[in-house]
């Protein structure tokens, strides 16, 4: 094999070992070690009674053949008996593999969550090539990844218990049948993989490729009144023509591959069935074995051939199943690549008590266009600083920046921990649930009462909005129900719960008018909240201890208001 193959199947068993791990100390684990012990006991039990349902079987056609009819009748009930608890073993068996899959999934599945949430990762990865798509490799293909692997084990498990059991049998009978099974099994095998290794690839694409016409739908669902009234029905159409013709033609190619080496295996299995009777067949005909014996061989030869060919029988699902090993991996890699850059950064040294800027400069998205030129300002607790700028790119750059999901920059930006720090963006954002949930974080639950609640949205004159919408525990998609200036005031009201040390507006004037950005200004300069406001137009600067405009190349200028004039 050569050294980057053993490398990757190395790397595979690893990340398959380490998943497992994780399964065992999480808190699914013990319940999880009950049903593989369980399943292992159930496959050792199926293989035993697959064994004596091969004598009992081998004993019932000779009775037959021997016109015996008290051993008929004997082994017919001795048939019913192992078929009854054969029977039982498979009911319990597919139970405890469909609930260990069903631990394993919700263990896995939490734990991409988790790493998709933490640090920001899903802002952080999107666009990246390779992961697209990341919901999708979460739901469907963590999945696919818990029930296949569980089904492959147990297969791998059951096979190695069936060339034990009936490695035996097949040599008791026929030592030539028991090698002519091997060879059969190895030359089956290498051709498989030869006819289909191409499958591997082709459904990783088609995984990508399914996932994204999805997305795409999505987004014509998400976004249907805007689509609508700017009538780019039609622009929608090119781009889902084309992704469904690329799925298409990939699905072609997976389909041609499929044929040949369904050819193959299907003709492999149909010479499985004559196989056996060709060796055996002359044996009863010299009288040197009973008739019973044929049928057990073919039996044995059956089930021991089964053992060693799950390559070539399991070849297509096992294609599948590498793609969306290959799929998750990318996707953690990724995951956990950008969630310790963070860390990295936090920790580097560049947490303040202020907003520091230190020789910063910001570029445009391309990096074409300069649009802060060496910012050196420093935003202490309690003040209220006014951002300007005639760019609109400009405003919308910094903004980013300052909360740090925009790398276009050099210098840096010195900031309090993630807790001590909130922003506001242009459109507020409010998650679906119910309105009181939107409003108090939830650790903070206990602690705010309801009466607290209705008092601040008095005081932002949304008192109609609990009336209308039948109380505080309402649910609803609140970011489509409410406009935009009711979302804004939301928003506002929660960080008025959290007591940040500093906040920053993006362009609120986009949501509320000059008075209502003014009264919520005195609010959070009541609690000591310092202020950034990135303004979308002219604002008086009477409101603000510092204004800090930012002009055509870069150039900035910095100007502090008469404190007295202010009071």
């Amino acid at each position: 094999m050569p050294l980057d193959k053993k490398r990757k199947s190395s790397q595979n068993w690893v990340r398959l070992t380490n998943t497992i791990r994780q399964l065992v100390q999480s808190k699914q684990g013990p319940a999880a070690i009950r049903y593989a012990i369980t399943l292992v006991f159930l496959v050792i039990a199926f293989n035993v009674f697959n064994v004596i349902n091969s004598y009992v079987g081998r004993d019932f056609i000779s009775s037959i053949e021997q016109k015996n009819v008290t051993a008929f009748y004997t082994n017919v009930i001795l048939y019913a008996i192992v078929f009854i608890i054969s029977s039982g073993i498979g009911s319990i068996n597919r139970y405890a593999e469909e609930r260990l899959g069903i631990l394993w999934r919700e263990q896995l599945t939490w734990k991409l969550t988790e790493n998709y949430l933490t640090e920001r990762t899903f802002h952080q990865i999107i666009g990246k090539p390779g992961i697209e798509n990341p919901d999708q490799r979460i739901t469907d293909d963590a999945k696919a990844f818990t029930t296949t692997t569980i089904s492959f084990t147990l297969l791998f498990i059951g096979g190695i218990f069936s060339a034990i059991s009936f490695s035996g049998v097949l040599w008791s009978i026929n030592p030539i049948l028991f090698l002519v099974a091997v060879a059969y099994a190895l030359s089956g095998t290498v051709s498989t993989i030869f006819l289909g290794k191409s499958l591997i690839r082709l459904n990783y694409d088609q995984l990508d490729m399914e996932a994204s016409y999805r997305a795409d739908l999505l987004h014509i669902r998400q976004h249907a009144e805007s689509i609508a009234v700017t009538h780019r029905e039609a622009r929608m159409s090119v781009r889902l023509k084309s992704r469904l013709r690329k799925l298409v033609n990939n699905f072609r190619k997976l389909i041609s591959v499929n044929l040949r080496l369904s050819f193959f295996t299907n003709n492999y299995n149909y010479f499985i069935q004559i196989i056996p009777m060709l060796i055996i067949a002359p044996s009863y005909m010299r009288g040197e074995i009973e008739f019973g014996v044929i049928t057990q061989a073919a039996l044995a030869f059956t089930t021991l051939l089964n053992a060693f060919s799950l390559i070539v029988t399991q070849f297509q699902s096992i294609s599948a199943f590498s793609a969306v090993v290959k799929r998750l991996h990318s996707l953690e890699t990724a995951m956990l690549q950008t969630e310790t850059l963070a860390k990295e950064k936090r920790e580097s040294g560049n947490q303040s008590d202020e907003i520091i800027f230190e020789n910063f400069t910001l570029y445009s998205n391309d990096r074409s266009k300069l649009l802060v030129d060496n910012l050196n300002i420093k935003i202490q607790r309690k003040e209220r600083w006014l951002f300007t700028s005639p760019d609109e790119t400009t405003k919308l750059s910094l903004f980013r920046s300052i909360a740090g999901i925009s790398n276009h920059s050099e210098g840096n930006i010195k900031k309090p921990n993630l807790e001590e720090i909130l922003f506001l963006p242009e459109q507020a954002y409010l998650p679906p649930g119910r309105l009181r949930n939107v409003i108090v974080p939830a650790y903070l639950n206990l602690e705010v009462s309801d009466s607290e609640i209705l008092t601040e949205l008095q005081k932002m004159g949304l008192e109609t909005l609990v009336r209308r919408y039948g109380g505080l525990r309402t649910l609803k998609e609140w970011n489509e129900e409410l406009s935009l200036a009711e979302k804004y005031k939301i928003a506002v009201i929660r960080v008025l719960f959290l007591k940040p040390k500093f906040l920053v507006l993006d362009r609120p004037g986009s949501s509320l008018g000059k008075f209502e950005i003014s009264k919520i200004l005195k609010l959070f300069r009541k609690l000591n909240v310092a202020t950034i406001v990135i303004a979308k137009d002219e604002e008086t600067v009477l409101e603000y201890d510092h204004h800090l405009n930012i002009s055509h190349f870069g150039k900035w200028d910095l100007s502090s208001a008469d404190k007295a004039n202010k009071e």
